[in-house]
């Protein structure tokens, strides 16, 4: 007997007998390897039958033992349909036209089996198990002693002293499998290569939005020809570093979309629908995703994190020894947060870490101040029509991207209708199953066009409802930008009127100052209200995001902004040519243009100067009123009917009288 979620609630429910594995009925059902298709031994199909016949003197059969055998082949499938589908098996005619019985009777030539009964459904399988007979910790400790020399060396400087700067490709080395090819791209990379005598390139991980593994983008790709490396005659004092974190199952609620939706709707009635050609697959398909957590792959990519920012950053610990003192990280309560934040500690500090710093970890909850999750304190976040402005414009926007990829994949599904919201959640279900289980099917069924339209609905999302037009991204960023002026200016904040914790704020051991490393963990939306709250306008330039068509000059793209692991450098340097201290933000090795940012003057590198920055950032907090942002009763229309460039809602009235 074993145990699957229920696709509803994700209570464990005891299956019936006829699911374990010795059960003659589901084996008939179940997808099956025949012996002689085995893609294990060295020899092909028929050869290998030929050799295993000979070898183990199998006698031949004549015609007679052949049609008996298919005689009794037949009566026995025969009974074996009447015993699934009773009568209904042998009444098609009667059946509704789009039955799966009846398509297959109709189109011998794509004959396929009823789906399972459990097609569709939720597996899990929950590791570590909750009462372990063998656990017997003190037989197992984690330090025994003598563990040999132990010297140390000097602190790795990579971004000071290396001749290049280490990038990254997103892929974590190769651990996620792309498909052998899209949709129609076969066809399209010998049409291109024949016209124009070059090979079709495509980057199918770069395309998914806030669902793309993080990488180090383009040189030059948001306006600067700079890269991270410390420009000439400067030398790095310190470091303010914003993460996200990493790769995870989906949330548990989605405005547009939800990959568990499109499980549920096959589970719901296996019996009257199966699938064939492209999306064969689906006939033994079941929904292998858990719900917000880290995936090994999201893990990894913290670990990763942390190690490239100790080999390039790890000689600003040396401030700390100086001052005998420990670093201070934060994070916050969400497990994929504290996970994130763990593992990214291991990878900069190595395992174990006790001593080396200390993890403050912020509640995230509905009435708690959480700088890293603002929205717990804002009580205008949770009103759909001011937070989640992206869904009018991504609704749209699907109609028509996906309007051909829905009629194709209808031709493949019999007896089930196909939305154009379910074919988006098809194109979700690739990125998602991918950094959870390294592959997708799903990733195969779509065209390059399809995915840029995929990846233009997630930015149409983020920009509406996080980022520059969305009424409420500036307000949820400010918190964060208070707390940068402060430990860059080395004062404490001294009015809590945004989503500061004044608790852990006004506190030097929680809300350390003068160090010369902060690590912080958030989301992706806040990493985005961050970067409105800053008002870096690059990313503004091209304006609203139109959704009828992909506005391909956009400067505002997701997967470049805030992919999972997203990481934005806040470099703190000092040089020779330039006087004062200076400051460069660097988002997944982009070097960004600051001149939207009042005082900044247009410089090479990036370069401002920390006081005209830290200038510029409180003019923006004085703008802000969290009160009315956040608390006020004002509304906005969907759609174009309102726009705002600078992440506010509109005016408040009282301000005018």
């Amino acid at each position: 007997m074993t145990t699957r979620p229920d696709i509803e609630t994700g209570i464990n429910r005891q299956m019936p007998s006829d699911y374990d594995s010795n059960d003659t009925e589901t084996e008939s059902l179940l997808p099956t390897v025949r012996p002689e298709e085995d893609a294990s031994l060295p020899f092909p199909t028929k050869s290998r039958t030929s050799f295993h016949d000979k070898a183990c003197g199998q006698p031949r059969f004549g015609v007679l033992h052949i049609t008996a055998a298919f005689a009794l082949g037949t009566v026995a499938c025969l009974a074996a349909q009447y015993a699934i589908c009773g009568s209904n098996c042998f009444t098609g005619g009667q059946q509704d036209s789009r039955s799966a019985a009846t398509y297959s009777h109709q189109n011998q030539d794509s004959v396929s089996a009823l789906a399972p009964p459990w097609v569709g459904s939720t597996e899990s399988h929950l590791f570590p198990p909750a009462n372990p007979t063998n656990a017997f910790p003190s037989l197992f400790p984690s330090d025994v002693g003598y563990p040999g020399g132990t010297p140390t060396g000097v602190e790795a400087a990579v971004i000071a002293t290396a001749p290049a700067y280490p990038l990254h490709t997103g892929q974590c080395s190769h651990e996620l499998l792309r498909p052998a090819s899209l949709y129609g791209e076969a066809k399209k990379e010998a049409d291109t290569t024949k016209s124009k005598g070059k090979k079709w390139k495509f980057n199918l991980f770069r395309s998914w939005g806030n669902l793309s593994p993080w990488y180090s983008v383009d040189r030059g790709r948001f306006g600067l020809d700079s890269s991270p490396e410390v420009p000439d005659t400067c030398r790095v004092t310190g470091l303010h570093f914003l993460h996200r974190h990493g790769a995870r199952y989906p949330t548990a609620w989605a405005s547009y979309g939800g990959p568990a939706k499109f499980g549920t709707k096959l589970h719901k009635s296996p019996e009257s629908w199966n699938a064939s050609g492209d999306l064969d697959f689906l006939n033994g398909w079941t929904y292998k995703l858990g719900e917000e957590i880290l995936t090994p792959f999201g893990r990894q990519q913290l670990y990763d994190l942390g190690i490239s920012l100790r080999i390039k950053y790890g000689f600003l610990l040396q401030n700390f020894t100086e001052k005998n003192i420990l670093p201070v990280f934060r994070t916050e309560s969400q497990n994929r947060m504290l996970a994130s934040a763990q593992n990214f500690a291991v990878g900069f500090f190595g395992y174990p870490l006790e001593g080396q710093y200390q993890q403050s970890i912020i509640i995230e909850q509905k009435g708690f101040n959480n700088t890293l999750a603002p929205y717990g304190a804002c009580p205008n976040a949770h009103i759909i029509h001011k937070s989640e402005r992206g869904r009018w414009y991504i609704k749209r926007w699907t109609e028509i991207y996906l309007k051909d990829a829905r009629k194709r994949l209808q031709k493949q599904l019999h007896g089930i209708d196909l939305s154009i919201e379910e074919t988006y959640i098809m194109q979700q279900l690739c990125p998602y199953e991918t950094v959870a289980l390294g592959y997708s099917k799903f990733c195969e069924l779509f065209t390059e066009e399809e995915w840029e339209g995929f990846n233009y609905a997630l930015d149409l999302q983020f920009w509406y409802g996080s980022a520059f037009g969305s009424p409420i991204a500036r307000v949820q960023g400010i918190g964060y930008i208070q707390e940068m002026v402060a430990r860059l200016t080395n004062t404490p904040i001294q009015t809590h009127n945004s989503s500061t914790n004044a608790t852990l704020n006004d506190n030097p051991i929680t809300f350390p100052l003068g160090q010369s490393l902060y690590v912080d963990a958030t989301h992706e939306v806040v990493v985005l209200n961050i970067i409105t709250a800053l008002n870096l306008t690059t990313f503004a330039g091209s304006g609203p995001l139109p959704y009828t068509h992909i506005d391909h000059g956009r400067a505002f793209r997701v997967a470049e902004l805030a992919p999972f692991a997203t990481n934005v450098q806040f470099q703190l340097l000092e040089c020779i040519s330039t006087p004062g201290q200076q400051i460069r933000v660097i988002i997944n090795d982009g070097v960004v243009p600051l001149t939207g940012i009042r005082g900044c003057p247009k410089q090479k590198d990036g370069m401002c100067p920390v006081d005209s920055f830290v200038a510029a950032q409180k003019e923006i907090i004085k703008e802000v009123d969290w009160l009315y942002d956040c608390h006020g009763d004002w509304t906005v229309p969907e759609g174009t009917e309102w726009e705002t460039m600078i992440g506010s809602p509109p005016p408040n009235p009282q301000l005018r009288k």
